[in-house]
């Protein structure tokens, strides 16, 4: 199964289904099944999303899956939709011109979160 690691407390507010869009740098022409795993760094939680957070961090683990439906190009436009619409959401990125947003739908948090180290972009997730 495919992965993307995100640092926390983002990969559990997509978890718990508050933050519903991943923004990157770049862009990805996958679409489909894709784990969330939570990286083992731990950075300074931004004072802006603290109040978004409900339930306790777990660094490390593959906490959820989510269909990952499309990769948006962000321009002005769009940032001010996802403002306007959902401005959790919008406190949960980096919303830049140029950037891209991975749109994330039908979140299943997994019954017995997965222990794995993390890679850099998408990396396949294969049980031993």
């Amino acid at each position: 199964m495919k992965v993307i690691s995100i640092r926390e407390p983002f990969a559990t507010l997509i978890k718990d289904g508050i933050k519903t869009v991943e923004t990157r740098s770049w862009k990805t022409n996958y679409r489909g099944k894709i784990y969330i795993h939570s990286c083992i760094a731990k950075n300074k939680i931004r004072d802006s999303v603290k109040h978004l957070i409900k339930s306790d961090l777990k660094y490390g683990y593959i906490l959820c899956s989510a269909d990952l439906v499309d990769c948006v190009y962000m321009d002005n436009e769009y940032i001010e939709k996802v403002k306007k619409e959902n401005y959790d959401n919008y406190l949960c990125g980096i919303y830049e011109v140029g950037r891209y947003g991975w749109v994330l739908e039908n979140i299943e948090i997994l019954s017995q979160p997965i222990k794995a180290k993390g890679q850099l972009g998408i990396w396949n997730y294969n049980k031993s």
